[in-house]
């Protein structure tokens, strides 16, 4: 019996690169008992269906999901993300987001890697606020951000365990404390308390708007970041574009406790312009299958891959062409 996966191939290119992952998966020696779920834009444009308690049950049985993509232009904003994405990460618990990079975009600092930490279920993201009198001249729209003690340490304790198993041992905390004075003290003063257990660990603050600054032009500085679930989200895209595109960019949401199956997906969007045309770079949905098996406990497949991801001579090539290629060398 191998690992049970939950697969969404779900929109666009989302079921090309998943296919290819799951290739280079199988060539690392790795037997996954896979069961597939149709859900995303498409489904939900079929019969309505975004995601159905009775499916969230059956994951509880799973070890891990691994998601391509969902979202299509016919869905309206906010239907697929809330309904499905989201409703994931709360439901499982799925509390850390975890994205590494490895930089590519400088000539002084390539190869540096660093990991962002994020905040997966809390923040903005939450859902708190509303409208009222919408659609008149008086409409007013709030939206809150929720940051519990609980939710919020867990985060940081999470990213200190990482930054004290790594070598450079450093952790940045970004958040806008001078501005937001309620959820940046609370964030602050949890950091600065988790800091007392982890003495080996360096720690440094930055403002959001400066760490974009920072990731651009002095990406070395940074070992581990750990922020909130808007920051983290707008960060990691940026990081994503350091490390040479988007589509290069893999993440983790994580379940630490194992409580539920953890989720593992490309950063990248459904792009549904290049669907069947080959294009797709299958290597985020592969690098976001090494850090399932990383998780799964399967290092050795995890690192086989990853060395294979980067070697530059699998990066060339349609859609299937980059999957054999890796798969070839792990």
């Amino acid at each position: 019996m191998g690992h049970k996966i939950g697969v969404i191939g779900g929109d666009g290119i989302g079921p090309e690169v998943i296919r290819e992952g799951l290739k280079v998966i199988a060539a690392a020696g790795i037997d996954l008992d896979v069961f597939e779920y149709d859900l995303g834009g498409a489904r939900y444009l079929k019969d309505q269906t975004i995601l159905p308690d009775s499916v969230l049950e059956e994951w509880k049985d799973l070890d891990a999901l691994y998601l391509g993509a969902v979202g299509t232009p016919e869905v309206p904003p906010g239907v697929i993300e809330r309904g499905l994405l989201l409703k994931m990460r709360f439901e499982l618990d799925l509390y850390i987001n975890l994205r590494p990079f490895v930089v590519a975009s400088h000539d002084d600092f390539f190869g540096h890697d660093f990991t962002v930490i994020r905040e997966n279920t809390e923040g903005t993201y939450a859902g708190e606020g509303g409208f009222l009198r919408k659609g008149t001249k008086h409409e007013i729209a709030t939206q809150g951000s929720v940051n519990t003690r609980h939710g919020v340490e867990r985060c940081i304790r999470f990213a200190f365990e990482l930054a004290d198993s790594r070598e450079r041992k450093h952790l940045t905390l970004v958040h806008k404390t001078n501005v937001l004075t309620f959820s940046g003290d609370l964030w602050e003063r949890a950091f600065k308390s988790v800091a007392h257990e982890f003495p080996n660990v360096e720690t440094e603050y930055n403002h959001v708007d400066a760490a974009c600054i920072y990731m651009v032009q002095d990406p070395q500085r940074y070992d581990v970041i750990v922020t909130d679930n808007l920051f983290g989200d707008i960060l990691t895209d940026l990081g994503g574009a350091v490390s040479g595109g988007i589509g290069l960019a893999c993440s983790a949401n994580l379940n630490p406790e194992r409580t539920s199956p953890s989720m593992f997906e490309p950063v990248h969007g459904s792009a549904p312009d290049i669907v069947g045309t080959g294009q797709a770079n299958p290597t985020a949905a592969i690098l976001s299958g090494a850090l399932m098996l990383n998780f799964l406990k399967e290092t050795e497949a995890a690192q086989k891959i990853e060395l294979a991801c980067a070697n530059p001579e699998t990066q060339t090539g349609k859609t299937t062409e980059i999957g054999d290629a890796i798969a070839n060398l792990v």
